[in-house]
């Protein structure tokens, strides 16, 4: 009998001790709560990015004849591969004299694929391209170029990848030109420029 007698002492200790935690409802974890929710709310206010004062109504005014194209890897491979002349196509796309820009990094990333783009890399070190040193370390040619359109709103994006157009669409005023049905188009250029409709 004193067996059971000591095990309901325990319960009962045991129960009392689970009733002194705090409640949810507690003024003390509510004003905690807010606190956290405050920040937060500072937190996204804070990290909108600024638009550039060169955008007026989602126009670039920095956009003008003649166009500075800075081309990709891979917009040059696929202009190999349908066979089109990549000067003679961005003025047929834009009707306007286009010069070409490619950064070191996209060189550095056309020699690191080795000999099968021996021809890609042939035509971007022609003397119509013109080359743009890179100051920063490491060789990722998207980041290079999403840094450079970031700072300079003066640039056309020439390229074929999905991701890099992805995060290029997010800056504002920032046209992009591709390939599709084997010819040069343009996305987010305004008509004020003549651009082609698909």
């Amino acid at each position: 009998m004193a067996r059971g007698k000591q095990t309901r002492k325990y319960v009962k200790q045991k129960f009392a001790q689970m009733k002194k935690m705090i409640s949810l409802k507690d003024p003390r974890i509510a004003a905690n709560q807010e606190k956290e929710r405050k920040k937060k709310v500072k937190k996204t206010v804070n990290e909108v990015p600024q638009v550039s004062s060169a955008l007026f109504f989602q126009y670039n005014t920095q956009l003008g004849p003649p166009y500075h194209i800075l081309v990709d890897t891979n917009f040059v491979n696929y202009s190999i591969k349908y066979k089109l002349d990549i000067i003679q196509s961005m003025m047929d796309c834009l009707y306007a004299k286009c010069i070409p820009y490619i950064t070191d990094c996209v060189l550095a990333e056309t020699e690191k694929l080795g000999r099968k783009y021996k021809v890609a890399l042939r035509i971007m070190k022609d003397s119509r391209f013109e080359r743009l040193p890179c100051l920063h370390r490491g060789t990722y040619a998207d980041d290079c170029l999403v840094q450079r359109v970031t700072q300079h709103k003066c640039y056309i994006v020439a390229t074929n990848d999905r991701d890099l157009r992805r995060r290029i669409r997010k800056i504002p005023g920032v046209p992009i030109m591709y390939i599709a049905h084997h010819r040069y188009t343009i996305e987010r250029m305004p008509d004020a420029y003549g651009a082609p409709r698909e």
